[in-house]
């Protein structure tokens, strides 16, 4: 007897589960982009009028439970891009006509529950759901611009205060795509003129806030008309009061209905009487599937549920009980042969407080390849039950649901599981599973598991099938993955590791049939490009509600990867950090290149250095840069030898008056003239030609005459300055002077030389020639004695011992060695 009762439950539950699938694939259809920045949820926040301040760019807004009595033009018109809009529960009573003209881009409007006596004026062309019940409309003619609404797909009127429908309320709506419809304010209705809902052509889900007592023509009329339309579905919300006595049949039209094909019961109270007159008229019309939602079920019979022999063979194949309250505090007396079911593929029995399940439920049944028994009290025992006998245990079950139960062994499961011979699929979760010591025996053909939210850990893996292809650990206690995990299941082409505390993903990820990966709510800073370079089958990542962090880690995450992957995004993205970004989305994060990829990084620097390298090698060459660096070792070197040798030069003395610098090309006027005129005087000259030690390094040689010299003289021409050895002569000497503080240069200009004609390494030449501080060879004899009485007087300035003292204590602690070769 349980086991038909569980059949009927299982048909409901399944009539439920297709109608939310139906909302949800009419708010995909929304188009609205619900992002957190332009979505604002208000409800319950004590207003009295729509706030002023919204942002201009929202586009999810809902103020219900406030206290919101009217909307006028001001309230709504700034929110041009709004797609989303609920007020309900809010007292609204007035809305006026220009309240919506500047909203042609709102797609949902739910003003329902409102105490609304006019229906609005809605210029809303791009509207596809709208929801006007529970308002106070003292009729249900509709205004003549719902025709206009030629989008509109989903439609709820209704008001307590109607009683009747007559076919032009609805006209308005024959140019409508209208698929869902529900119509009824919960009161009885009184008159229904027959073709009202025949007119909706397209609808296919009507759902009935009408009840019915004694009056059941009606709702024979309506279930004619909506046959007659596409509507294979139909839900009747509240059909009985609490207190009514039905006598007659009220669904004996269900078996001249031809394309009607699902019928669903929601919060209603069930007399057995009833139950059995609806399950025989089911049983003989083309009726597939049956639910009964949330209902109050009620032995009005003294032996309760009495269903006799059917002699034809039903359509029936669904049946979901999901939510069953006894109006009797004890179980339900339900005969019925478990034959009439024998032909169920779904059965789900719900929310009713099973313990244990009927021996002759688990092969009477068999052609049922989906059984759903959540959220009851079944634990392992009460469901492989010690009195039963396991001969042919669902011989087609290919889908067993046990989520929401009392399960906890988790060894003893797998080994049950090996009775269903074709069992595919397993769900578990929201149980008390636990890991025991012994090990897990998974059948074969087992290929999906579902153990979420069950506190397991990491070990959890090792107790799985490397059959499984699919495989469910959300909320389970999970903080790593990694690639041995992976390898231990070549199959897997589904894992949803979502709520759990995984922080990353190892970039050495290798799962080839991997088709879904699910790791969102975790603790995921960032994903790497690597870890998915292994995931080659990957087609859906949910990666959201993670604590990204927006740097050059998340750069290819945001600008790279195939969005296609992601069913969640932008929605779901957003940066934690740093926080300047914090709560931002992700898809608004836009990092330069040139900071996130390193090889455009030197791409970039590469021309950069060359060209600078270059840039300078110009200047470098430009500047003489050769010379000043062959100028920069001599002075190391001579700085070195400085400090070798101060102590032997402390008390020396100058050997020479004069060291002569000079070109040999001008060698004839410095023998000829220069030379016998001031040795002539008694003075002593150096020169290289005569007075350079044999053997030694030319620039030892330089080093020593110029240091051996009181001055020295720099005959100065065009010869001059194109002599590398004459460079080098100068620069020791303007080294020497500078080092100890003296005058010892002398310049002689031989012939004219403009200044600007010197190359840059000579700028104190440059500065010397401009200033005049030189002397310069005569070409009129008389001029001749005065430059030479000059040159003698620089170079007798002081007695000649006493001079070579005083510049030889000055220059001691810089003097370079006389003689480096010796």
């Amino acid at each position: 007897m349980p086991s038909t009762f569980w059949t009927i439950a299982v048909s409901s539950l399944l009539l439920m589960v297709r109608s939310a699938v139906l909302v949800n694939v009419e708010k995909n259809a929304q188009l609205c982009s619900f992002r957190r920045d332009t979505s604002k949820d208000l409800t319950n926040s004590n207003l009295n009028m729509i706030p002023s301040d919204l942002p201009d760019d929202t586009e999810y807004l809902d103020v219900s439970g406030n206290n919101i009595s009217s909307i006028i033009h001001d309230n709504l018109y700034r929110l041009t891009r709004l797609c989303f809009l609920k007020i309900t529960h809010c007292g609204l009573r007035f809305i006026s006509h220009d309240a919506f003209y500047n909203n042609s881009e709102l797609k949902v409007l739910n003003i329902s529950y409102n105490p609304l006596i006019v229906i609005p004026y809605l210029p809303l062309p791009q509207l596809r759901i709208l929801d006007l019940s529970g308002n106070d409309y003292d009729s249900y003619t509709l205004p003549a611009f719902f025709s206009n609404l030629t989008y509109l797909t989903t439609f709820a009127i209704g008001s307590p205060n109607v009683t009747s429908l007559e076919i032009d309320d609805l006209a308005p709506l024959r140019n409508t795509n209208l698929k869902q419809f529900t119509f009824g304010g919960g009161t009885m209705m009184q008159k229904y003129e027959t073709g009202s809902f025949a007119q909706l052509r397209s609808l296919e889900e009507v759902s009935l806030r009408v009840t019915f007592c004694h009056n059941f023509d009606i709702f024979k009329s309506m279930s004619k008309d909506l046959d007659q339309t596409h509507t294979k579905r139909i839900r009747l919300i509240k059909l009985f009061p609490d207190q009514c006595t039905i006598t007659s049949d009220p669904f004996d039209s269900l078996e001249k209905l031809h394309v009607l094909s699902n019928l669903t019961i929601v919060d209603t109270l069930m007399n057995s009487s009833v139950m059995v007159k609806l399950l025989q008229n089911i049983w003989k019309s083309s009726f597939e599937e049956l639910a009964f939602l949330n209902i109050t079920y009620n032995e009005d019979t003294p032996y309760g549920f009495q269903f006799p022999s059917q002699n034809h063979t039903p359509s029936l194949q669904a049946v979901v009980f999901n939510g069953v309250n006894h109006y009797q505090y004890r179980y339900p007396t339900i005969n019925m042969s478990m034959d009439l079911i024998s032909q169920l593929t779904y059965l789900k029995f719900s929310g009713t407080g099973m313990n244990i399940l009927p021996c002759n439920l688990i092969s009477v049944i068999p052609s049922l390849q989906i059984l759903d028994l959540s959220n009851n009290l079944l634990d392992d025992t009460g469901f492989w039950w010690y009195l039963c006998s396991y001969e042919g245990v669902f011989p087609a079950l290919r889908r067993l649901s046990l989520n929401n139960n009392r399960f906890s062994d988790l060894a003893y499961i797998s080994k049950r599981t090996h009775e269903m011979k074709v069992l595919t699929s397993l769900d578990l979760s929201f149980n008390s599973i636990q890991i025991g010591s012994d090990p897990c025996s998974w059948p074969s053909h087992l290929t999906e598991l579902n153990l979420s939210h069950n506190n397991l850990g990491d070990a959890i893996f090792q107790y799985l099938s490397p059959h499984f292809q699919k495989i469910d650990l959300s909320k389970t206690g999970i903080s790593v993955i990694s690639q041995n995990i992976l390898s231990q299941f070549p199959r897997l082409t589904h894992l949803i590791l979502s709520f759990n505390s995984i922080q990353f993903i190892p970039s050495d990820l290798h799962a080839p049939a991997l088709q879904t990966l699910y790791v969102d709510q975790n603790a995921i800073t960032s994903i790497d490009q690597a870890a998915l370079e292994g995931l080659s089958s990957l087609k859906t990542l949910k990666a959201g509600n993670n604590p990204f962090i927006c740097d050059c880690d998340s750069f290819w995450f945001v600008t790279t990867l195939n969005k296609a992957l992601l069913p969640d995004w932008p929605l779901d993205y957003t940066c934690s950090s740093p926080p300047s970004l914090a709560g931002k989305y992700l898809d608004s994060y836009k990092p330069g290149k040139l900071p996130c990829l390193p090889g455009l990084q030197a791409a970039v620097a590469l021309p950069v250095i060359i060209t600078i390298t270059a840039a300078l090698g110009i200047i470098f060459y430009v500047c003489d840069g050769v010379w000043y660096t062959k100028m920069l070792w001599v002075w190391i070197r001579v700085k070195r030898r400085r400090t070798k040798q101060a102590d032997k030069l402390m008390n020396s003395t100058f050997l020479y008056h004069a060291f002569i610098s000079y070109s040999q090309h001008d060698c004839t006027w410095v023998d000829s003239e220069l030379v016998p005129t001031l040795e002539g005087a008694g003075l002593s000259i150096c020169i290289h030609e005569r007075d350079f030690v044999p053997g030694q390094w030319i620039l030892d040689n330089i080093i020593s005459c110029v240091e051996s010299s009181y001055k020295t003289i720099f005959i100065l021409s065009k010869h001059f300055v194109q002599s590398e050895w004459c460079n080098y002569e100068l620069f020791f000497a303007q080294h020497r002077a500078i080092s100890v503080k003296d005058d010892s240069l002398v310049f002689i200009l031989l012939e004219p030389i403009p200044s600007d004609s010197l190359p840059k390494k000579f700028l104190r030449l440059r500065t010397l020639l401009r200033q005049k501080t030189y002397l310069e060879w005569p070409k009129d004899e008389t001029k001749k004695k005065v430059f030479w009485s000059s040159l003698r007087s620089i170079l007798q300035t002081a007695d000649k011992s006493m001079v070579m003292k005083e510049i030889a204590f000055d220059i001691a602690e810089n003097a370079l060695l006389l003689n480096a070769q010796k």
